[in-house]
């Protein structure tokens, strides 16, 4: 007989529980698996429920968000003030909003088609918590609340690449319509225009046939965007076969003009039409008046265009009269200098600030075209007054502007090889 010691004993004993608590194990793992299994059963079907799934839907439906957003273009006649009126916050909040606003140097002027930004949390008593404010396509002016519920501004500059564009085309109908076919913007096409307005008169000095080409800044956004454009650096405008070039130089730290391939500045005292796209209608000299039915003498040059055109100041000058001017509808006078004064009527409306007492530059937009006062469509009456005298502003001779000499000229040589380096290469990516 054998003998089985008390360690063995000891040992089967661990051994026996060890397989007992398996097995207890297994089966609670396989309890638990059913109950898992009918659990979720029991769930999906409350979860197909279709009254469930109504009483969900309405209530996902009534749910608001804790934050918003509102956006807002700023329009013609808007104040920082009416904007603001438009949110739903209270005088207090709309004060400490205002004021965060003026006291920003670069939001002194409201222009029209800045975007304003809005962020507001619906369950605080002081809504608005963040608000930005576009100064221009490339910069904007964020302010966020601090704990004292004044707001922090900070100027924020977007993440743009600048690069530069090469253009060119024959001129099939007028020059507006071929560059906006190429897909140039219209205050490209706007300065392309002002800058050859001292020697060209576009009605009559442009046939079909002629061509320009440009070079001019566009800046791209990370999604390969054009979110604004610069400035031009070179344009070349053939007519009937002859070559006009402007290199755009720095002269001076910061004093920038446009010369052509000899030195010589484009520049004079007036353009010689201050409006781009329009025919020459009715030239100065005597004709008859197609509304008062008798010859008269017509002291201007009339351009016909569609109502809206921008009208461009022909140079630098004080705005003297801006209103009604009778028989020329609504007007603007400017004097220049002690000999010139210019005089264009019968437009829809004027430009944005333009009144009495205000400096304007040449190439600025001081009104748009119309048909107001005695007019039988729209266009622009234009006269130029030379001592007093108006005169045939189409037969008008200036003085040229400023000339390059001695190192100046060597300066501007070297700056005009490159930008006809830069002409070709980019040419080169076309082709």
């Amino acid at each position: 007989m054998k003998i089985i010691s008390l360690n063995a004993i000891k040992e089967y004993s661990i051994f026996f529980w060890l397989i007992l608590i398996s097995i207890l194990g297994v089966l609670a793992s396989g309890i638990y698996s059913n109950n898992k299994l009918e659990q979720s059963k029991q769930i999906n079907d409350m979860l197909n429920n279709i009254y469930l799934k109504k009483t969900i839907e309405e209530i996902s439906n009534n749910l608001e968000p804790r934050y918003t957003y509102i956006n807002y273009i700023s329009k013609s006649g808007d104040t920082y003030q009416s904007i603001i009126d438009r949110l739903d916050i209270d005088k207090k909040e709309s004060k400490i909003i205002l004021d965060s606003i003026l006291k920003e140097k670069s939001l002194k002027v409201l222009r029209t088609n800045q975007k304003f930004t809005f962020r507001l949390d619906n369950i605080s008593e002081q809504k608005i918590i963040e608000f930005k404010i576009e100064t221009d396509k490339k910069n904007e002016i964020q302010f966020q609340k601090s704990k004292t519920n004044k707001f922090l501004s900070k100027k924020i500059t977007k993440n743009f690449t600048k690069k530069l564009v090469y253009k060119e085309t024959i001129i099939t109908n007028s020059l507006y319509s071929s560059a906006v076919d190429l897909g140039i913007r219209p205050n490209i096409i706007i300065e392309f225009a002002r800058l050859y307005g001292f020697q060209v008169d576009f009605q009559r000095d442009v046939w079909k046939n002629d061509s320009f080409q440009i070079i001019y800044e566009e800046f791209v956004s990370d999604d390969d965007k054009i979110v604004d454009t610069g400035e031009i650096i070179f344009a070349n405008l053939k007519l009937q076969n002859s070559d006009l070039q402007l290199y755009k130089y720095e002269y001076e730290k910061n004093k920038v003009d446009y010369f052509d391939e000899n030195g010589k500045s484009i520049k004079k005292t007036l353009m010689k039409t201050p409006i781009n796209g329009a025919r020459l209608s009715s030239s100065y000299g005597k004709r008859k008046h197609p509304i008062l039915g008798y010859t008269k003498m017509h002291l201007g040059t009339d351009f016909a265009a569609p109502k809206g055109t921008p009208i461009m100041a022909s140079g630098d000058g004080k705005v003297i009269k801006a209103g009604w001017c009778g028989g020329g509808g609504n007007c603007v006078k400017i004097k220049h200098n002690n000999t010139y004064q210019t005089v264009y009527a019968h437009m829809s409306k004027f430009g944005r600030g333009i009144k009495r007492g205000v400096k304007v530059k040449q190439g600025q937009i001081i009104g748009y075209v119309g048909s107001t006062g005695l007019s039988t469509g729209p266009h622009l009456h234009y006269e130029v007054i030379e001592n007093g005298k108006k005169i045939n502003s189409q037969k008008l001779k200036l003085p040229s502007g400023k000339i390059l000499n001695g190192n100046e000229r060597k300066k501007f040589e070297i700056d005009k090889i490159k930008i006809d380096v830069l002409k070709s290469n980019l040419i080169a990516k076309i082709d």
